[in-house]
């Protein structure tokens, strides 16, 4: 029952990877991992800040969502635009999405300028990038419902025609449920979920 459709997949990468730029002295040492949401941005940047609380600069970009459509880019104290735009730029050139790129700058004593700086962070993150291991996700949306139990039978069997993952369960006389379903398929979902007369809580 479940079809595939272009708009429902998306490319990320599966697991931490990393890479490095040199240039008249200064290294760029760049990080990218897969992300889900904000918060995890957040916790990884800080964490590099720690671990690397010598270097001059961790500047950064991030896109999140099967469209990308949640993203920033970070120049920390690198001229405007230097850093976070060419980082965010190579997001945008592999076409990859719930990525973070952190690229840690320690400076060599020679400056680079702008169009060098531009180079040297596109460079590093495009390193990291290459050295990822590149996936399809598929872009889903969520639901929560409610049911009786006595049709627990019918609504798992339709969870699984549709390969539906389930984020949270409750189970009693009136079980509560919150599945993620493929994009292109929710519309569909819905109709013959409320066959069942389940009731819809919230997407």
């Amino acid at each position: 029952m479940d079809e595939i459709n272009s708009s429902d997949s998306y490319k990320s990468i599966s697991q931490p990877s990393t890479g490095i730029y040199k240039e008249l002295g200064s290294k760029f040492l760049s990080f990218a991992y897969p992300v889900a949401n904000e918060e995890e941005v957040k916790e990884i940047i800080a964490t590099l800040r720690k671990e690397y609380h010598d270097a001059r600069h961790h500047c950064f970009a991030y896109r999140i969502g099967s469209e990308g459509e949640h993203w920033r880019a970070n120049d920390d104290g690198e001229p405007s635009s230097s850093a976070g735009k060419p980082i965010l730029g190579q997001l945008l050139s592999f076409g990859v999405s719930d990525v973070l790129i952190v690229v840690v700058r320690y400076f060599g004593g020679t400056k680079l300028g702008v169009p060098g700086l531009i180079r040297a962070y596109r460079s590093a993150a495009a390193d990291a990038l290459s050295n990822a291991d590149v996936v399809e996700k598929i872009a889903g949306r969520e639901i929560g419902f409610t049911f009786e139990y006595l049709k627990m039978n019918d609504v798992m069997k339709l969870l699984r025609d549709f390969s539906a993952e389930i984020l949270e369960q409750d189970f009693d006389n009136f079980c509560k449920i919150r599945i993620r379903v493929r994009r292109g398929n929710y519309e569909r979902f819905i109709a013959e979920i409320s066959e069942l007369a389940v009731k819809n809580e919230q997407e």
